[in-house]
């Protein structure tokens, strides 16, 4: 009865005091959205960077043909390197244990032009296994198929972004596109692949919906080469049965590109796993100190509280002398003005939950900036206000609770 009798006091408090009520909330408020709308923001970051690595496969090792200047690429063919090949993608296949599946490429920069529109384009030769090894999924259409690489048609599969750019709101299945000086037909169109904003080892900072992919065997048959000593693959990725051997693989894959390009640095190996571990911990730490920068605001939303209430308990000091006289404990008095800084931190909570589950939602819809709401940053956001509110309401509830019942009733 005792709980309940305190709990009408403070709420009693809150309606006679509004505005009072209301701007003593506010830190809490804002504290408590702030939290929320932080972690969803982080909480996107870290979908967009799982979101990019996983295109490139988790379970998956690639190998690059580094970008060398005419100089060190003459060098490297003087030191018997034929850079990376499809020999090498045999060696590979044939020598390390465990493999689900190898998909070779080769890439050029074209314009692309279907029309009055053109775009620039990188051209990649894959093989139709790439599919299974690379996550491309089609959003319209049909991938580079078996018939395609065995016949060495001239077919095409346009990124989501080109496909765009070049056919607007046109369906782009079954027209011709020109890629150099060369025709193709679209045959399909892929979902939209998270943006690779940075550039890790030989893997470029771009934007992989750009691109445009061509059977493998049409392009070695068909594109001409820019220059002579250009190597025959520009990446080799290679999709492993076990994850956990990545490092293992990795490094007999290292020792056999080696020996077969006679120590030539022109090659490197990137694991994804890797990066997206790495990736994790770092956005770990990122949501960590978004949340704590938010949690300030909670910090000084208590000490709002804690500063209404000290003058709280001098504008009632008559009145909890009163309460004292005629038998109230000291715990009873500490109960109610806990109560009531619960109560301002309760209801600041919640109306803070809904601002930021609204200022998280609408910042997603109305910038380019992607926000990922979780359940958990709503609990840890409302728990902290509660704690706060306990915090540091017990300060003024302990003063309250140490006054003298004679000296209360006659303070003025």
């Amino acid at each position: 009865m005792q709980t309940k009798e305190n709990i009408r006091v403070a709420l009693n408090g809150l309606r006679d005091h509004k505005f009072r009520s209301f701007l003593t909330m506010l830190g809490i408020i804002f504290g408590t959205a702030s939290v929320i709308t932080m972690i969803s923001i982080g909480e996107g970051a870290k979908k967009q960077a799982m979101a990019k690595y996983q295109d490139l496969g988790v379970s998956n090792i690639i190998i690059r043909d580094k970008d060398l200047t005419d100089a060190d690429l003459e060098q490297a063919r003087i030191k018997f390197s034929q850079g990376l090949s499809f020999s090498d993608t045999r060696a590979i296949t044939e020598i390390v244990p465990g493999i689900k599946g190898v998909a070779p490429q080769s890439e050029i920069k074209l314009d692309a032009m279907y029309g009055d529109k053109s775009s620039k384009a990188t051209v990649i030769g894959v093989t139709p296994e790439v599919t299974n090894i690379l996550n491309f999924r089609v959003a319209k259409g049909n991938f580079i198929n078996h018939d395609n690489y065995n016949r060495q048609l001239k077919v095409c599969v346009l990124g989501a972004n080109i496909a765009r750019e070049l056919f607007s709101i046109e369906d782009p299945i079954g027209k011709n596109i020109k890629l150099g000086d060369q025709w193709f037909e679209v045959t399909g169109v892929l979902e939209t692949k998270a943006l690779f904003t940075e550039t890790v080892g030989e893997l470029a900072a771009r934007d992989l919906n750009n691109d445009v992919y061509i059977p493998l065997s049409t392009f070695s048959s068909r594109v001409p080469k820019t220059n002579i000593l250009t190597s025959e693959l520009k990446q080799v990725t290679v999709k492993l049965e076990n994850s956990e051997m990545l490092i293992e693989s990795a490094a007999v894959m290292r020792s056999i590109l080696s020996r077969r390009h006679f120590n030539n640095d022109d090659f490197s190996i990137i694991i994804p796993y890797e990066l997206m571990e790495q990736e994790k911990r770092e956005s770990r730490i990122y949501n960590l100190l978004l949340a704590s920068i938010a949690a300030i605001s909670l910090l000084v939303g208590g000490i709002g509280i804690m500063n209404i209430m000290l003058a709280t308990v001098m504008e009632r000091t008559q009145e909890i002398g009163i309460r004292r006289a005629i038998g109230g404990k000291r715990s009873d008095i500490m109960g109610q003005f806990v109560t009531e800084a619960m109560a301002m931190s309760i209801t600041g909570g919640l109306i803070g939950v809904f601002l930021g589950i609204f200022l998280s939602l609408g910042i997603g819809f109305v910038t380019e900036v992607m926000t990922l709401l979780t359940f958990y940053s709503i609990i840890i956001a409302f728990g902290f206000s509660v704690i706060v509110g306990i915090t540091f309401g017990y300060l003024p509830a302990k003063r309250a609770a140490d006054l003298k019942p004679i000296e209360s009733i006659r303070h003025e």
